[in-house]
């Protein structure tokens, strides 16, 4: 079935799969990887996020989950909408902090999506 990834089955606190399964990938990973997937970016309406797939050297089929200033903001969003009180993001250490003029575009925008 296109674009379906199936994880494999890690027990995790009761859940029969969880992201136990997979490892964190860094932003700036992701950016130069998606490029030369195999699918380019993707986007999940449900979920309002971009993904991508690719194959591993062996051939193994990945998926790429992840978020951008574009899903960032639409999250920012629902949550200003709804008068909740805030939003935070998982891990902004695995942004790109070196000085190179894109990374330092790409963080920036990650920050900014988080305030609507």
């Amino acid at each position: 079935q296109d674009h379906v990834c199936s994880l494999p089955k890690v027990p995790f606190r009761g859940a029969p799969c969880s992201d136990a399964a997979g490892r964190q990938v860094p932003y700036a990973t992701i950016m130069k990887q998606v490029n030369s997937s195999l699918s380019g970016v993707l986007w999940d309406e449900v979920q309002k996020a971009p993904f991508y797939e690719y194959k591993d050297s062996v051939g193994q089929f990945h998926q790429v989950w992840f978020d951008d200033p574009h899903s960032i903001s639409l999250k920012a969003a629902y949550v200003k909408s709804r008068g909740l009180r805030g939003i935070g993001m998982w891990n902004g250490n695995s942004l790109d902090y070196s000085r190179e003029a894109v990374a330092e575009q790409q963080t920036q925008a990650m920050w900014q999506a988080l305030t609507p």
